[in-house]
């Protein structure tokens, strides 16, 4: 598969909007043209996107706070769609300079707005292009067609190979520079995509299954169904709750949030006996599916006596990795009548962070005595309350 890159075509005057700028709206608090370029971005294939913008757009998107890091270049484009994919992929070529095979590298030309494309047809697209040279999504046409002259229909145009096309629009990048070769950006024919300038030069442009859902967003009316789009495809939280607890044993030394608190009798148990890391391990475990820390570990001769648990999380951690999760937050309360843990728990939160990979602000730990119930109450021993949270690696 050869390299992939992507031009965002986001220089329009948005003239069906009423008379504001469709890109700027918000959307979750966030611009629509930011979800587009996240979607992009999202794609592993795609090494590097190119944003093309009307030249008084130019500085503030370069400062956006929310421009992803695969932004190489903002550039200005024109007043044709044909004169911005031109200025796009005329930045790549000179970015790549003498590169060779650079030629051969897949280009996606994908409308700023168009933010609910997804990963799957992106990488479809570009897969496609990459085979047949150049490679466009099309949904078929399902209503019946009309075609209207002067309020009235004047006649009915039979919709059996009709189709809709949408983007991103794949090509090899040599296709595409030798196309507008043939037919200049500022020439006298304008195209309304780039499938209709490869048609120009009776270049094959092969066909894949558009998405219903990859809709674009033209007039005022298409703004809450690309809201809806988002939010229904925004990850949902992964949550997982984890609970231990373990007697005091007759050694000393307790280990307890990853930190080891002197002076205080170590928790019975096959492990180092850190009932709050083992909290936090099964709390991450469910909140991924993968089952419990028993069974990964079980005590017995498989897991080493006297473990440190810091192993175990890192475990746990890792096998979130392979799954494509990582923490996000974690919320934990511990019950001990002994010791005062006041003074300690600072110290846990940050040793907590540490190992998860988050920020301390991430990590929130509380302590109760037990008010004099149970076990812990009583001092025998110490339980552990973990809540945590997971989000996409």
């Amino acid at each position: 598969m050869p390299g992939v890159d992507a031009i965002v075509v986001a220089a329009g005057s948005s003239t069906r909007m009423g008379g504001f700028d469709k890109l700027a709206v918000p959307i979750g608090g966030r611009p629509l043209l930011a979800w587009t370029l996240d979607a992009i971005a999202a794609v592993p294939l795609v090494e590097r996107i190119v944003l093309v913008t009307a030249v008084d757009r130019v500085t503030a998107f370069r400062e956006a706070s929310w421009l992803p890091q695969r932004v190489v270049a903002v550039v200005s484009g024109g007043d044709r769609r044909q004169a911005s994919v031109a200025a796009g992929l005329a930045e790549l070529v000179r970015l790549d300079g003498d590169e060779p095979g650079a030629g051969n590298r897949v280009v996606l030309v994908h409308d700023g707005a168009r933010p609910a494309v997804g990963a799957a047809l992106v990488e479809a697209v570009a897969r496609s292009a990459a085979v047949n040279g150049a490679a466009i999504p099309v949904v078929p046409v399902g209503e019946t067609v009309k075609r209207v002259d002067g309020g009235r229909i004047a006649g009915t145009i039979e919709r059996t190979g009709l189709a809709t096309a949408q983007t991103p629009q794949g090509v090899r990048r040599s296709i595409l520079v030798s196309a507008f070769g043939r037919f200049p950006p500022d020439g006298p024919v304008t195209f309304t995509d780039e499938a209709a300038l490869l048609e120009a030069c009776t270049i094959a442009v092969h066909v894949i299954d558009g998405d219903p859902g990859n809709l674009k967003v033209t007039l005022p009316a298409d703004l809450p169904r690309a809201e809806a789009a988002l939010a229904a495809a925004a990850p949902r939280p992964a949550i997982g709750i984890g609970q231990d607890s373990h007697p005091f044993g007759p050694e000393a030394g307790l280990m307890l949030g990853g930190i080891e608190i002197t002076g205080a009798p170590r928790l019975h148990g096959h492990s180092d006996g850190d009932v709050v890391l083992h909290a936090v391990c099964d709390a991450l475990l469910g909140a991924a599916g993968l089952g419990d820390l028993g069974r990964i570990f079980p005590a017995g001769p498989a897991t080493p006596a006297g473990i440190a648990s810091r192993e175990l999380l890192a475990e746990v951690i890792r096998r979130l990795a392979d799954g494509g999760l990582r923490p996000a937050s974690l919320d934990l309360t511990i019950v001990a009548a002994r010791p005062r843990l006041g003074p300690h728990l600072d110290a846990m939160r940050a040793a907590m962070a540490a190992e998860l990979g988050v920020a301390i602000a991430a990590v929130n730990v509380k302590a109760s005595s037990g008010n004099l119930d149970g076990m812990e109450g009583a001092g025998r021993g110490i339980s552990a309350l973990a809540i945590a949270a997971l989000e996409r690696a």
